[in-house]
């Protein structure tokens, strides 16, 4: 499985807009049984543009075998606390270890991290299992746990 990791650029969105919205619609009919679903700006490019093209990101393309199958976005911090904002993969390529493996070469090329957080959407039963039993992080706090739509899982992962 050759996995590997190009700069997000602008000419990159249109193409990575398809993939998010696919992988993003997927997770929401689902787990929700709504056709469409995610973060604001997730179907038209100004997610990625806000977040993925922020001057104090590092957001990266993923490519499988040269072909581009999702993206992440991360905040690398001087104090080695670091933040996964967002990681996306094709549906077409879920289901295959692939995810593990790219959440593997994050953490092998940022080796000084001391603690990584992200957030998940409370729904979301397959991210859950993703961060929590393949990836090693732990729930920290739940926000507005009886909200199907809005809650969150707060996860962090502190490197021994």
């Amino acid at each position: 499985m050759n996995i590997k990791f190009d700069k997000m650029t602008e000419e990159d969105i249109l193409s990575l807009v398809n993939i998010m919205k696919r992988a993003f619609d997927y997770d929401t009919k689902i787990h929700l049984g709504q056709e469409t679903g995610g973060p604001p700006g997730y179907d038209d490019g100004s997610f990625l543009r806000k977040w993925g093209l922020d001057k104090e990101a590092t957001s990266y393309c993923i490519y499988l075998d040269n072909v581009l199958i999702g993206a992440t976005i991360l905040w690398i911090n001087d104090n080695d606390e670091n933040y996964l904002g967002n990681i996306f993969i094709d549906p077409d390529y879920e289901d295959k270890g692939i995810g593990t493996k790219v959440w593997s070469k994050i953490e092998s090329m940022y080796p000084n991290t001391r603690v990584w957080s992200t957030e998940t959407p409370i729904f979301s039963h397959r991210n859950h299992n993703f961060y929590v039993n393949k990836c090693g992080f732990h729930v920290i706090e739940i926000k507005n746990p009886k909200d199907l739509e809005e809650g969150s899982f707060i996860l962090k992962k502190v490197i021994s």
